[in-house]
């Protein structure tokens, strides 16, 4: 039942955009991706000093550009900045950088309560969708509007054909180490909302894991910056809103940025460019990698990938020698 004016509007947009109805034979041959993300491309964090990631910019820009790619729709969930923002910058994106019409919803700004989960716009209308046609979906932020999918509708979870996550990792001291002197980067994705994580694992959807691993091969510097404004609105405005996000790894030590989620994005275009391997995923506790050596007994989830027990997932953990290349030419488009 649907139960309220915006997920009806959700709703209704998304069967009047046609999902399914008439595929043309432009969009026949190309991969139907949903895109749930925390975009926070600008964005100054809240409650410390500095800015949030740009990684999710290049994600959407690279889906954006692909020739093999019809984005079918973006939602929006909380986690590198509030639910606001990243349902702002997820319409900004959409509207000025986008070759074609993607309508975009407002997801769920806190992880997933299990004593009353509750649906969002976002949801109902990745649910709309998945009724249409299969999708794949890939979730760049917290799995939240996934997990909650899956719990409401579970009779879709076969249109599914696979969601690509970037979380993980092979041990509980597999830390993600980044900066000179070293210091631990959280697991941010998953560290927001484990039992969304949990739910996508639990189900037996193909989950595909684009982690710390891959992503910390990965570097784009100043001299990529430069490359990137090329004179394309989306270029020039992503490279202007990464400045600030890279001086702050250099500032730490580090000569450049990982850009994690295009990893996600990249497995979706050409998967033949990544490294992976089969592995079995499951949840521990152990002593939390963010604070280590406190006085107190800190613990904390985590999601591991092994050979050992679990639900089986596909772990990308290495790019071909020219990655970096076919990664600028994907931008450059």
């Amino acid at each position: 039942m649907i139960k309220n004016i915006s997920t009806l509007i959700a709703v209704i947009f998304i069967l009047s955009a046609g999902y399914g109805n008439t595929i043309n034979d432009s969009t026949a041959t190309k991969k139907h991706v949903w895109i749930d993300t925390d975009l926070a491309v600008g964005m100054e964090r809240y409650g410390r000093e500095g800015f949030s990631d740009v990684d999710d910019g290049y994600a959407l820009l690279q889906l954006f550009k692909a020739d093999n790619i019809k984005v079918t729709g973006i939602s929006a969930v909380f986690g590198n900045t509030r639910i606001d923002d990243a349902y702002r910058l997820s319409k900004k994106m959409a509207s000025e950088y986008a070759p074609y019409e993607i309508p975009v919803f407002k997801g769920a700004g806190e992880k997933i309560n299990l004593n009353k989960v509750e649906t969002n716009e976002a949801v109902e209308a990745m649910a709309a969708a998945l009724k249409k046609q299969p999708q794949s979906i890939m979730a760049i932020g917290p799995a939240t509007n996934v997990g909650i999918l899956l719990l409401l509708h579970p009779e879709l979870k076969s249109q599914i054909k696979e969601v690509i996550l970037v979380a993980g990792r092979r041990t509980p001291t597999s830390y993600f180490e980044i900066g000179n002197p070293v210091r631990h980067a959280p697991d941010l994705n998953f560290d927001l909302d484990n039992d969304a994580f949990r739910i996508l694992l639990e189900n037996e959807i193909k989950v595909v894991l684009c982690p710390f691993e891959i992503s910390n091969k990965v570097w784009l510097t100043s001299k990529d910056l430069d490359q990137l404004k090329n004179g394309d609105k989306g270029n020039n405005w992503l490279s202007e809103k990464s400045r600030p996000w890279l001086q702050q790894w250099i500032v730490a030590g580090d000569t450049g940025f990982n850009p994690f989620d295009v990893l996600a994005s990249h497995y979706l275009i050409a998967p033949e460019d990544l490294v992976m391997e089969e592995l079995n995923a499951h949840l521990e506790i152990h002593p939390n990698d963010m604070r280590l050596g406190s006085p107190e007994n800190n613990y904390k989830q985590y999601l591991l990938c092994n050979k050992e027990h679990g639900a089986k997932i596909i772990y990308c953990y290495d790019v071909s020698p020219d990655y970096h290349e076919k990664l600028m030419k994907s931008l450059l488009k």
